[in-house]
């Protein structure tokens, strides 16, 4: 038998991907193949994959895939699925390290002995239309009305490093995003698509949301989106500085700091070890 290929996959709040490490691996990654890998029923089924340890501006990195094979500069998930791997495979000892990706370095802390709880700095958002993007004159994007299927809602967006589109409802379910996400990611509003988290605002310290991730579809959990959907509701004043962001895979804990930084608590775990077959790289 040839070299066998070894994927591992491991998952955050139910958020699953597969990483492809180069340094076990001598295989070329292509768009189609890794959704292909990422389809259940055809692959291994999978919200993404996680190209990595690789270097990225001489540093220690990772690339990130959607489950469509586009990259994608940032994934809260990915991260911290990425941060245990380093771990687990022996890459870092250190409690804090530094993890480079697309969207620059994120600064990773584990937060127990067994890896499994990890919380990541994640820079600070922007409101700001030319940096989400978002088109037309620069403005911050703050409860302002859009169409989106023939039908008016108010939607703040933002960008922490991949951009959102924060909307707040009562009706928070898998169904309302489903039939909604589309529309939201595919809109003529949004040079390079979106995300969307539809919200509702629980308490003064916990917030609701059902996603739809731009690449990937309905997912059960996003750490980005849950960065967003958190610090949308902060600028608009419905919550204190920490808030549980509760998802259908679990709740991600998120610290608004003073100075607009967001940090993201959240747990990972490994699933398993698998020898794919090498047609998915032929």
């Amino acid at each position: 038998m040839a070299n066998t290929i070894i994927m591992s996959k491991y998952q955050g709040l139910g958020n699953d991907y597969l990483i492809l490490d180069p340094k076990k691996n001598q295989v070329q990654l292509q768009g189609k193949k890794i959704a292909l890998l990422c389809q259940r029923g055809f692959g291994l089924g999978a919200d993404g994959v996680l190209y990595g340890p690789v270097e990225i501006d001489g540093k220690l990195g990772v690339r990130i895939f959607n489950a469509d094979g586009s990259e994608s500069a940032i994934s809260g998930n990915g991260v911290r699925i990425f941060a245990k791997y380093l771990m687990d495979n022996g890459y870092i000892t250190e409690k804090k390290f530094d993890i480079e990706t697309m969207s620059g370095t994120i600064h990773v802390e584990c937060l127990n002995s067994r890896a499994t709880e990890f919380k990541v700095n994640m820079g600070k958002p922007s409101f700001i239309s030319s940096d989400i993007p978002v088109s037309g004159e620069v403005r911050e994007v703050i409860k302002e009305n859009f169409v989106f299927h023939g039908k008016e809602y108010k939607a703040t967006c933002l960008t922490v490093g991949n951009p959102h589109c924060i909307i707040f409802t009562d009706n928070v379910s898998a169904e309302a995003v489903k039939n909604l996400g589309p529309y939201v990611e595919n809109a003529d509003e949004f040079p390079e698509r979106m995300n969307l988290q539809i919200c509702r605002q629980v308490d003064k310290g916990n917030l609701e949301i059902e996603i739809w991730e731009r690449g990937s579809g309905y997912t059960k959990a996003s750490g980005t989106g849950s960065c967003a959907a958190a610090a949308a509701a902060y600028k608009l004043g419905l919550v204190e500085s920490r808030i549980n962001v509760n998802q259908p895979g679990g709740m991600i804990q998120i610290d608004m700091e003073e100075d607009g930084t967001v940090y993201m608590t959240g747990t990972v775990g490994y699933i398993a070890d698998i020898s794919v077959a090498e047609s998915f790289f032929s």
